[in-house]
Formats: structure tokens, sequence, C-alpha cells
């Protein structure tokens, strides 16, 4: 996709934020995160890669200049054997000839490097771990919640756009209640409610279904952060991340661990608040 318009005013693209950052962390990182190439020649060297590989598959791919200067989209041909894919199948056909990339070239439950490393988070075989929040240390009336990823959107982009009228509920982001939880609170279909715990506040819509757990809830991640100063800065778009802990799966993994946290939730009883994630900059 080509850039639609230059870096406004004082932004930066990504690709030159990182390579600054790389100079200010040592002496020749800008060097070395770039190699030489620019922004450009970087999405030629991807395109090129995947163009090596599409060869490799019977697929031919046009020339990156051609395709820039095209600026259309490229239609790949279907591949039957694609339809039928199958993890690892040469493995499981022929595994002294197919070995998986790990160090026995079998299927591992135990891996020795993961064990060296002494990781308490993040042991050499596959066991259950105590969260740092759940049930079994909840406060009265804290649920479990899951910040699940949303159908309707990548993340936080498009969350301004008209799919919300899709989803949204009271305006805001929809929080699943199981109607056990929602009748003990006196809370019904389409209702705001009030979602906090020591982190933060934030406001969603209520959905109450059988389709989740008693003493769980989920909000999607990805809402528009929109505190309101005047009422203790909760959210009134529903931004779940506000409650989540900022905690990394495991010191090996780093990833996402969104669904450790505890909340405690009412209905919303307290004064209209206006949504204005979506309100453009003043002055703009």
């Amino acid at each position: 996709m080509k850039q639609v318009v230059l870096p406004q005013y004082e932004a930066r693209n990504d690709f030159d934020v990182f390579a600054e950052l790389s100079e200010r962390w040592e002496s020749g990182g800008y060097a070395r995160f770039t190699e030489g190439k620019s922004e450009l020649a970087w999405l030629e060297t991807f395109y090129n890669i995947a163009a090596q590989r599409g060869a490799s598959q019977g697929v031919t791919l046009p020339p990156f200049s051609a395709f820039w200067q095209a600026n259309r989209l490229l239609e790949m041909p279907e591949n039957p054997a694609n339809a039928q894919f199958v993890r690892f199948a040469d493995f499981r056909r022929d595994p002294d000839n197919h070995p998986l990339k790990t160090a026995s070239g079998k299927i591992e439950i135990y891996s020795a490097r993961i064990a060296s490393y002494g990781y308490a988070d993040c042991p050499g075989h596959p066991m259950w771990l105590v969260p740092d929040e759940w049930h079994g240390n909840a406060d009265a009336g804290q649920v479990q919640l899951l910040s699940a990823h949303p159908a309707h959107r990548l993340h936080s982009q498009l969350n301004y756009s008209s799919l919300r009228e899709r989803y949204a509920v009271a305006g805001r982001e929809p929080m699943t209640i199981h109607p056990q939880d929602a009748t003990a609170r006196g809370i019904i279909d389409g209702d705001t409610v009030r979602v906090w715990n020591h982190r933060g506040q934030i406001l969603a819509g209520a959905v109450v279904t059988e389709g989740i757990r008693p003493g769980v809830v989920c909000i999607h991640e990805g809402a528009w952060p929109d505190p309101e100063p005047t009422a203790g800065g909760i959210c009134k778009n529903g931004a779940v991340n506000i409650l989540t802990k900022d905690l990394a799966s495991s010191r090996l993994g780093n990833g996402c661990a969104g669904n450790t946290a505890l909340v405690w939730f009412e209905k919303y009883t307290g004064p209209a608040l206006p949504l204005t994630a979506f309100d453009p900059p003043a002055n703009s």
C-alpha cells in the first residue's frame, strides 16, 4: 500500500523512528538497523523474498518495479495443494527424512534448552502455573475478565467507523455477561455498566447471554481510550486495556497476557457521559 500523505508536522514514519532510536541506543545503531537500505528498498527486499517463495510453488510475480508502478492488487492463482494442507504432513509420513526443527527432530514435550534458562515462569515442559489474578485469589464480587480479539476490526483500527453500529451497545464497547451475574447486579441486556479494578474504570454495554460462564465477563480489546476528567478518568468508550495488567506471558515468550485480570462491575447510574474519542482534535 502506497503512502497517501507525507508525515505531517513533526510526525515520523515507523522506519525512521526506530532507526533513530537504534542510534540513540548505541553508536552505529542506525546503520545496523537500516543495513544501508531505505524504507522503499526494504519493501523491495521483502517483495523479492515473497517472489522467490512463490516461484518455488509455481507462482510468478512481476518485478517489483512493475508491481510498484502498477499500484494494483496482485491476484494469486489458487493452489489445490494448499486446500489440503496438513501441518507436519511430511514429518508424519517420513520423520527420518523430514525432521522437525527441534533438537531431536521430533515433537518434544520437554525442552532441555528451555529448562536450562531457569525461568520460573517458563519451565522446560508444559504445566499449569497459578496466574497473578484469577478466581483463586479474587476478592468478593470480582469476576474474571477476558479481553478477546474483536471480530469487526483489527485491534483498534476502524473503531471510529460506521462498523461500530453493528456491535456497539449503549454506544460503547460491549461486555458479555452471564445471566446469573447480570441478575445478581440488576443488569439487563443493553444497560450501560461500570467496570473497574485498582488499575482504572470503564463504561461498557451489557450483552447478557448464556454464551459465557458465570463468574467471567468478556470485553474485546481495541476500543479507543476516552477518559472523562470530570468523572475520575473513567473511560467512556470501554478501552479494556485500562483494566488489564501490563504483564508478559513469560520471560521467554514475552507475549500478551491480556486475560489475567479481575474486575468488579455494576449497573451505571451516573450522569450521561457522551463519547468524545472520535471527535477531531481542536483547531483541526
